[in-house]
C-alpha cells in the first residue's frame, strides 16, 4: 500500500502555471511541473520512517523492507514513466517590443500570455501544458524574418502575430513555405485581403473600418479640408488605411488636399509646418501613438483650433501619456469598446489589470482574442487535420467582446469604435 501510495502520488502531481524566461528571445514556460526525483525520494523516506516509530516496528522488520525502499528510491530517481510529464505545446509571438511601436508589441504580448496562463489554470490543451516563445521584431523587416527562422526552428505551432502590416507582409512567405499560421491581432492592410495563405486575423481590414471615420468626420465634425499625414515605416497600413479614408471622405463631398508621408527622417516641426500650410479644417494622423502625440504637440503649438484625428493604430494609453493637453479633443478610432459590459470582456479585463498593473487597450484585448482562437483550434484539431484546416472548420470562436468568425481566406469581421480624449480619458462617442 505504501509503494502504491508514493507512485501514485507522482502520478496525480498537478502541473501549476509558473513562468520562467530563457533565451532566445522570451520563453513563457507554463506549468510548474513535479518534484525532482530526490525531492520525492526524501518526501518518501520521511514518511516511510514516521511510520516506522509511530507503530513501533522492530529494527529487524526495517531491515528487511529497507533494500525495498532503496529499491523503489532508485526508480523513482530514473524518472517514473507517469511522472514525467507531456512535453508542453510550443506557440510563438512575434511582436515589437522595442522601439517606438513598443506599447503596441507589449500589449500584445501581455494578452497572449494571460491567455496562456489562464488556458494553463484549467489544465492547458488535451492534459499539456503550452508555453509562449516571445521574440522582438524591432518594426524591422530583416530582424523580423530572422525571428520567425528563430520561432521556425524551435517547432512552434503557430505564431501569434505581428502587430503591424509591414511586419507581417515580411514574414508571410516564410510561415506560408512551413505551413505554420500566424494569426495576428492587429495587422489590418487590404494587401492581405483574400488570399489563400497561412494568414489569419481577428480585425477587420482597414476598407471596413477606414470610411467609418471618414463618415464621421464629414457629418458630424463638419470637415470639408483635411490633410492626411502617415507613417511611411508601416506604408503596407498607414497607405490603405489613407485610401479608403479618401476614397470615402471624397465621395461625400469632401478634400484630401494634402497626404504627406513622414520617416525617421522627419522633424516634427518641419512637418506640422508644412501640414498648416495647407489651411485645412482638420488633420487626420496615421501613426504609432508616440509619434502622434509628438506631431500633435507640434500641431497645437502653431494651432491651437485646427481640429485632429487619429487611426486606430494611435490608440493606446501612451498617446494619452505622451500628448497631455495637446491631445485634448482628439478624436480617436480603436477596436475595443472600453465600456463595454460583456461579462467576458469583464473579466479579462479584471484578469488584465490585476497581471499587468495597466490598461489592455486595444493590442491587450485583441492578442488576447488571437491566442484564444489559437488555443481553441489546437484543442479541437483532430488527427490527420492541419492547424489552418481545424482553424477554418472550427466555425465560431468566443471573443471577449465579440465572436470571431473567419471566412475561407481568414478574414474576419470586427467593429471599429470612436472615441474623443477629454480630461486625460478616452469617452465614447457612439
Amino acid at each position: 500500500m505504501f509503494v502504491l501510495a508514493g507512485i501514485g502520488a507522482c502520478f496525480a502531481s498537478a502541473p501549476g502555471t509558473s513562468l520562467s524566461a530563457s533565451r532566445p528571445g522570451l520563453q513563457y514556460n507554463g506549468g510548474k511541473g513535479l518534484p525532482s526525483p530526490a525531492g520525492v525520494g526524501a518526501a518518501l523516506t520521511e514518511t516511510y520512517m514516521r511510520e516506522l516509530t509511530t507503530k513501533n516496528w522492530r529494527v529487524t522488520r526495517l531491515a528487511v523492507i529497507w533494500p525495498g525502499i532503496i529499491a523503489l528510491l532508485a526508480l523513482v530517481s530514473l524518472g517514473l514513466p507517469g511522472c514525467t510529464p507531456a512535453e508542453p505545446l510550443q506557440i510563438g509571438f512575434l511582436g515589437g517590443l522595442s522601439g517606438r511601436v513598443a506599447d503596441l508589441g507589449i500589449g500584445g504580448r501581455n494578452g497572449a500570455i494571460l491567455a496562456v496562463e489562464m488556458r494553463n489554470q484549467r489544465g492547458g490543451i488535451n492534459g499539456r501544458q503550452v508555453e509562449l516563445i516571445v521574440d522582438d521584431d524591432q518594426q524591422d523587416a530583416e530582424v523580423a524574418r530572422q525571428a520567425v527562422a528563430r520561432l521556425l526552428a524551435r517547432k512552434v505551432e503557430l505564431i501569434i502575430g505581428p502587430m503591424t502590416s509591414a511586419m507581417a507582409l515580411a514574414v508571410l512567405p516564410q510561415v506560408n513555405a512551413a505551413g505554420v499560421p500566424l494569426i495576428s491581432p492587429t495587422v489590418t492592410t487590404n494587401v492581405l485581403t483574400g488570399l489563400d495563405d497561412q494568414f489569419f486575423r481577428v480585425v477587420s481590414p482597414t476598407a471596413a473600418h477606414a470610411p467609418k471615420s471618414a463618415e464621421y468626420h464629414f457629418r458630424q465634425h463638419g470637415l470639408r479640408r483635411v490633410v492626411l499625414v502617415y507613417d511611411l515605416r508601416n506604408r503596407a497600413y498607414s497607405e490603405s488605411w489613407a485610401g479608403d479614408f479618401r476614397s470615402a471622405f471624397e465621395a461625400r463631398g469632401g478634400l484630401i488636399v494634402a497626404a504627406i508621408g513622414f520617416d525617421s527622417s522627419t522633424t516634427f516641426s518641419t512637418l506640422a509646418s508644412g501640414v498648416l500650410t495647407h489651411r485645412p479644417d482638420g488633420v487626420v494622423v496615421i501613426a504609432n501613438s508616440m509619434d502622434t502625440a509628438l506631431l500633435i504637440q507640434q500641431l497645437r503649438m502653431r494651432d491651437a483650433t485646427v481640429r485632429i484625428a487619429t487611426s486606430e493604430w494611435a490608440a493606446t494609453e501612451r498617446l494619452v501619456e505622451l500628448g497631455g493637453r495637446a491631445v485634448e479633443g482628439v478624436v480617436v478610432a480603436q477596436y475595443v469598446d472600453r465600456e463595454s459590459s460583456e461579462p467576458a470582456y469583464l473579466q479579462f479585463h479584471r484578469a488584465y489589470r490585476e497581471r499587468f498593473a495597466q490598461e489592455p487597450g486595444f493590442p491587450g484585448l485583441t492578442a488576447f482574442d488571437a491566442t484564444n482562437v489559437a488555443l481553441d483550434a489546437l484543442a479541437s484539431k483532430s488527427a490527420g487535420q492541419t492547424l489552418k484546416e481545424s482553424i477554418l472548420a472550427h466555425g465560431k470562436f468566443a471573443g471577449a467582446q465579440t465572436p470571431i468568425v473567419f471566412d475561407a481566406n481568414g478574414d474576419t469581421q470586427r467593429d471599429t469604435y470612436l472615441w474623443v480624449i477629454r480630461n486625460g480619458e478616452f469617452k465614447s462617442l457612439h
